[in-house]
């Protein structure tokens, strides 16, 4: 019987998985649950497993293909298993020399690669806006082969045209005329000098950064508020109880659990946070996950994610935190732990900001910002009247979607969080 290998699903919001590498070639034997694929989506690298045992016998695509979810990627013959494993068996206890690899085919091309144009092919919005960029004629657009579905052609497939095109198609550019450029103003010029600056090509992770961070300005509306907390009576507990928590629990004790902590109760008093955008609908979340903006040691930038963060106390959410971001410093996440975020916190206090104006994590309407806590002198009101003290001060700064969430819900919500950690119990228990 002959199974059908496709690209499994990685995410809610992925669409495509970027191929790394065959760990198995055409005609080998590979059992059940034993990984074969290596993919990339902008997310995070995981490991394909074949999920019935047989012999490969077509592999359709190769290195750095962009596949979408659901395409057939390869095909696995399993019929005569048993008699596949006793070879193996046999070719490893009589030799220990490795066998050749049989070559894999290329990816079958399911449209023609001469020159041919195809009127009728649908072209989306981005294919057309890559072609106006690119200075592609419709003429020269329609003679690329699609590797989508029904021959669609897809961003990969101009961007590999456009690697090799020798002599384009003399045609007039296309134009889209459902959005007309009303701006005339050049593209500004890049001075380079040759010898003393360098040119370093974005790597996968940072292209796939650049196009969500562009995609989330051009979809919301982005609004941004400020408050500034006093978090003096957490800081003080936490100095106190970071060795015992340690001791007690073996975890750290950071502040980023008690933030999640707060902002997981600021949900559940404004549900209406917790929402995506669906055209004209708005998608409220029943669950609270709060996804943790982390910075990888390649520079670049993932959100692991607590899932259920309301639900679980100051312990479970340390030790989630942690636990994610060890996995993101190795960089060794599971897809399932960067999924099904509702809202996002950055805490950009890290690298010492005084605060910030995020950019929402689409599809969510929200995004706070930690800025850097810091002590100086404030005024407070104390029994004997208004005094002089010394105080941990800290901005928090919430972007948020104006299209669902108004002046009102944002400065409400974030006034809440800078309650809940002002108002932190210092006899919390550990």
């Amino acid at each position: 019987m002959i199974t059908e290998f496709k690209m499994p699903k990685m995410g809610e919001s992925i669409s495509e998985a970027t191929i790394i590498s065959w760990l198995k070639n055409v005609g080998d034997f590979v059992e059940a649950e034993e990984t074969i694929l290596e993919v990339a989506t902008d997310k995070v690298d995981s490991d394909v497993p074949a999920l019935v045992s047989g012999v490969i016998t077509e592999i359709r695509f190769q290195k750095d293909d962009v596949v979408e979810v659901g395409t057939v990627l390869a095909l696995i013959d399993s019929d005569g298993v048993q008699e596949a494993r006793s070879q193996k068996q046999e070719v490893v206890e009589k030799s220990s020399i490795t066998p050749s690899k049989v070559e894999a085919p290329q990816p079958e091309i399911r449209n023609s690669q001469l020159a041919t144009r195809n009127s009728d092919a649908f072209i989306s919005p981005l294919i057309i806006s890559i072609a106006q960029k690119e200075n592609l004629s419709i003429e020269e657009l329609q003679t690329i082969p699609g590797s989508g579905t029904d021959g669609r052609l897809q961003k990969s497939d101009v961007f590999n045209y456009l690697k090799n095109r020798k002599y384009p198609i003399q045609s007039k550019p296309i134009t889209d005329n459902r959005q007309p450029t009303t701006s005339s103003y050049p593209k500004p010029k890049i001075n380079f000098v040759e010898g003393k600056d360098r040119i370093v090509e974005m790597d996968r992770m940072r292209k796939m950064i650049a196009d969500h961070m562009v995609y989330s300005k051009q979809t919301s509306p982005h609004v941004t508020s400020y408050i500034e907390v006093d978090v003096t009576n957490l800081v003080n507990w936490r100095n106190e109880n970071k060795d015992k928590f340690q001791e007690k629990h073996n975890e750290k004790l950071t502040f980023t659990p008690v933030f999640v902590q707060a902002v997981a109760k600021a949900v559940a008093d404004f549900p209406m946070i917790n929402v995506s955008v669906d055209e004209k609908n708005i998608i409220v979340h029943n669950d609270i996950n709060i996804g943790m903006a982390t910075a990888l040691p390649s520079g670049n930038l993932i959100v692991p994610v607590v899932k259920n963060a309301n639900e679980k106390d100051l312990v479970a959410l340390a030790k989630d935190v942690n636990t994610l971001a060890e996995a993101s410093r190795n960089n060794n996440l599971k897809p399932e732990q960067i999924q099904g975020s509702t809202f996002t916190i950055s805490n950009v206090g890290t690298f010492g900001s005084l605060m910030g104006t995020p950019i929402i994590n689409q599809p969510e309407v929200a995004i706070l910002a930690l800025g850097i806590i810091k002590k100086r002198p404030e005024v407070i009101t104390t029994e004997k009247g208004d005094e002089i003290a010394i105080r941990s001060m800290m901005y928090l700064s919430l972007s948020f979607d104006h299209r669902v969430v108004d002046g009102f819900l944002g400065g409400s919500f974030l006034r809440k969080v800078g309650d809940y950690l002002e108002q932190f119990d210092a006899n919390t228990t550990i």
